[in-house]
């Protein structure tokens, strides 16, 4: 009798332990659901972090390449214009004996050389160097009164120097424009202009002359 309530406490004990554990087990099941849903959720959001973060990191290098090439067309219009700012005082040096009649001429045209090596940035570049560009013509507009002026060989020199510096000028003008295009077009548009805006780039000025300058200066002695 002993031996039967032994056994039947202790098959008691053994189903309420398991009926403990089914309903831990059931207890634990949602939690493990969500704590997978969760996980799910964190590797969604960290993947677009990266995405977006990769993007960032893409239009910023892009932005920094415009922005290197548009500083690097600017220094080939500077080299020219630093060429042409050479040739000017030689011009000067050599028609001066033929001219002297002509003073105010010549000094106008060292005058607006002066200014354009004085001035700062594309846009005041720019005037500067059409008031030297009409210095110029000025000058060779009244040289074609000289005859011997005409004839003489470092003038014939100059003049060819000062032409081939004029075209190339006017070329890598044209270079820079189109860079400072393509670059503004870039950091006006989305979403590239968000990335702009935040790390402080810059639209940059045109390299501009009027219509009736962008022929270069006529050079002919001849």
């Amino acid at each position: 009798m002993a031996m039967e309530e032994y056994l039947g406490a202790r098959r008691a004990s053994c189903e309420a332990g398991g009926s403990l554990r089914r309903a831990t087990t059931a207890r634990d099941a949602p939690i493990g659901g969500r704590e997978r849903r969760n996980m799910v959720a964190g590797i969604i959001v960290a993947g677009a972090i990266v995405l977006l973060l990769l993007a960032i990191v893409l239009i910023y290098n892009s932005l920094v390449r415009l922005r290197n090439r548009v500083d690097n067309s600017w220094k080939q219009i500077d080299v020219q214009l630093k060429r042409r700012y050479d040739l000017i005082p030689n011009l000067v040096e050599v028609v001066k004996d033929y001219m002297s009649y002509e003073k105010e001429v010549l000094e106008n045209v060292t005058r607006a050389r002066s200014q354009a090596m004085q001035a700062t940035g594309p846009a005041e570049q720019g005037k500067a160097e059409n008031m030297l560009t009409d210095a110029l013509k000025s000058l060779f507009a009244v040289a074609e009164n000289y005859p011997d002026l005409k004839a003489n060989q470092n003038v014939m020199s100059l003049q060819e120097e000062l032409t081939s510096t004029e075209n190339k000028i006017a070329f890598a003008r044209q270079l820079y424009n189109d860079t400072v295009m393509t670059y503004n077009n870039k950091i006006q548009t989305v979403p590239s202009n968000v990335v702009a805006g935040a790390f402080g780039f810059k639209e940059r000025e045109y390299f501009e002359v009027p219509e009736e300058e962008k022929e270069a200066v006529k050079v002919d002695l001849r």
